[in-house]
């Protein structure tokens, strides 16, 4: 995998860092040492990305609405 790819596949947890929230931090950290490691089946890879970034967005979405 290529350094954009990996950055690619970190989004999800980088985005989650946002929230505070130790949950979704881990469960974005897993989808996406997940997408990493599936990267060799791309739809498996997409959908644990999809996932993260599913977690990642609600979450900060109630962090800025608490705001």
């Amino acid at each position: 995998m290529s350094v954009l790819q990996i950055a690619i596949a970190a989004l999800p947890f980088l985005f989650s860092l946002v929230s505070r929230n130790i949950h979704v931090i881990a469960l974005c950290l897993l989808t996406s040492i997940l997408t990493v490691l599936l990267s060799g089946e791309p739809h498996r890879a997409v959908m644990a990305w999809c996932l993260g970034a599913l977690g990642a967005s609600v979450a900060v979405r109630e962090r800025f609405r608490a705001i």
